[in-house]
């Protein structure tokens, strides 16, 4: 679609939470934090003509490769959010885009995301095909306290879980939507640490697709105020996730 009259480079979209998305406690599940953060990101890639749907033109799509979440507190149940995002950095096939949820004027959450441009033919980045320029971007107006980073894997893991990617693991690019990865590993978490928000950050490091069928491992490993977690393919980390606890 062309670029919308109403476009900003800092763009705001207010959410309503719902029943849904909520966990026993009536605060927002940590998988639909992810969801809204990138709903939000979409939204921005549409007012501003480089939409999933613009880019299918030339057989793209934007794809997550990093992401740090920090959380002073979870949403809860009907609370009206709203989320702020603008980017940082766009170059060629990489961006990095900045996202902060809002409830009544006071910043609950930061997030930091780098995404990356891949054709969904070939499978593989490259430059992003649309003009961009008419972005305006704020590299030095951070979303978060601390950047993302690369996961430390070099510990002994446990071997958690062995899992089968189904259809419903897909998502509109044909791979295991990045949301997914999160689910499968916080069904390790204790309890306790997700409905008492325990969880002060996290971070994601996408490293290569999954697809239907493929088998997977998911490991576990414990450090003294971490959880990192990881997920294998053919003995080739595919995920990492790291849990910082208060």
């Amino acid at each position: 679609m062309p670029i919308s009259p109403n476009f900003t480079s800092i763009f705001s979209k207010d959410w309503e939470i719902n029943f849904t998305q909520c966990m026993p406690n009536e605060y927002l599940k940590y998988t639909d934090l992810c969801n809204i953060l990138q709903l939000t990101a979409a939204a921005h890639s549409d007012v501003g003509g480089i939409s999933f749907s613009d880019m299918q033109e030339f057989d793209q799509a934007w794809v997550l490769s990093r992401m740090r979440v920090e959380i002073t507190e979870l949403p809860k149940w009907k609370d009206i959010v709203t989320v702020k995002t603008w980017i940082n950095t766009l170059e060629n096939s990489r961006s990095v885009r900045a996202i902060e949820i809002h409830v009544k004027g006071k910043k609950i959450v930061g997030c930091e995301t780098f995404w990356a441009v891949f054709n969904t033919k070939i499978r593989r980045p490259e430059a992003l095909a649309l003009p961009f320029e008419h972005f305006e971007l704020y590299p030095e107006r951070k979303a978060t306290k601390e950047s993302f980073s690369k996961i430390n894997l070099n510990h002994d893991t446990e071997i958690l879980f062995k899992k089968r990617v189904v259809l419903s693991d897909l998502d509109i690019v044909n791979h295991v939507n990045n949301v997914k990865y999160l689910e499968w590993c916080l069904d390790f978490v204790e309890d306790d640490s997700i409905l008492n928000q325990k969880i002060e950050s996290f971070e994601m490091n996408f490293l290569k697709e999954l697809s239907l069928k493929d088998n997977v491992i998911i490991h576990e490993n414990l450090t003294s105020d971490a959880l990192i977690f990881s997920i294998t393919k053919e003995d080739k980390t595919c995920f990492a996730l790291q849990l910082n606890l208060k």
